[in-house]
Parts: C-alpha cells; sequence; structure tokens
C-alpha cells in the first residue's frame, strides 16, 4: 500500500544514496511526456525537502525545455537488490546554468565530470513509498563510461557546439534555455 510523506526521512535518504540509478519524470502543459534514467554520482539530498541533481550533456535537453513550461517534476527510484521498495520525490523544479549563481553554489557538491550541463534543484511537495514486489532483482555490474570518455574527448569548446545544435530546442521545438 502506498504511504505519503511530507519530507525525506532520514531512512529514505540512506536508501537514495545506496541507489545506482534514477528516474526522472517531467511534461510541459502540451506535447510529450518525458521520463529519463539518470545514473552516475549525480544526486543529492540537500535537505528533507530538497534535492538536486547534475544534468549531463545528452541527446536532447527535454527537462530543461519541459520546466521552462510547467516546472512539475517527478523523481523515481526503484530497489534492484535488497528490501522491496518505490520511492516517488513528488515537486517543482528549476534549471540552473553554469552562468547561474545557483549552479556555483552547488557544483562543488558533485564530482567533477565532462560534460556537466546543468543543476536541477527540486523542492518536494511529497514523498510517496510504495512496495515494489514486482521490482525484479537485478545485480549492478560497474557504472558506464562511455559519457563521460566521449564528452571528455570532446572537450569544453565542442561540448558547447553540441549543445547549441542539439540541446537548444525540445523534440517538440520548446526552448531549453541553454544558450
Amino acid at each position: 500500500m502506498a504511504k505519503f510523506f511530507t519530507e525525506i526521512s532520514p531512512e529514505l535518504k540512506s536508501f537514495i544514496e545506496n541507489q545506482k540509478v534514477f528516474f526522472v519524470a517531467t511534461a510541459a502543459n502540451e506535447g510529450r511526456i518525458n521520463l529519463s534514467p539518470k545514473g552516475l554520482d549525480t544526486f543529492r539530498v540537500v535537505d528533507e525537502k530538497t534535492i538536486a541533481w547534475l544534468n549531463l550533456t545528452g541527446s536532447g535537453n527535454e527537462t530543461a525545455a519541459h520546466l521552462l513550461k510547467n516546472n512539475r517534476m517527478t523523481i523515481m527510484f526503484c530497489a534492484f537488490d535488497g528490501k522491496p521498495l518505490i520511492l516517488r520525490l513528488y515537486g517543482h523544479a528549476k534549471m540552473y546554468h553554469d552562468r547561474d549563481e545557483e549552479f556555483q553554489n552547488y557544483i562543488n557538491s558533485f564530482p567533477t565530470i565532462a560534460g556537466t550541463r546543468q543543476i536541477v534543484e527540486m523542492h518536494i511537495d511529497s514523498v510517496q513509498t510504495s512496495c515494489g514486489y514486482a521490482v525484479p532483482f537485478m545485480d549492478f555490474k560497474e557504472e558506464r563510461l562511455q559519457l563521460n570518455s566521449w564528452a571528455e574527448k570532446q572537450g569544453e569548446e565542442r561540448i558547447k557546439n553540441y549543445w547549441k545544435e542539439k540541446n537548444t530546442k525540445s523534440i517538440d521545438g520548446l526552448e531549453t534555455g541553454i544558450i
């Protein structure tokens, strides 16, 4: 049975810190709903009502476009080992770029990762847990290093050119605010 909470408890924070993947869902008022898997060491619980995550360069930039139109966001974690659990964080988010003071305030909370594009800050409206009984057991083997290797090889200037070419508009034609 689902349970709702108003904040992230110490137990749920510990669960989050032990997860290797999380999923982010956003939607503008029109167009497609976006659901993205995220990994690496890119998620932080700032306090019981606030989280932040490092958004890395990708083929699209849907989250940024959606947040400019409608700042609702859902984040989901699933236990793939140990005790079953699904955890959802519901809230309202803002996207920060390296030109923003908030980005500078958060960036030292994360490891240096080539291709860092934005930092997302979400203020939590509610937290939901549910059983996760049907989520399969899965073993973590290792992090994929392809994105980091690719971004390091590109260098900062080529990454910014990539953003201009591939990340300024969503697949529905919405502006992302990256430039």
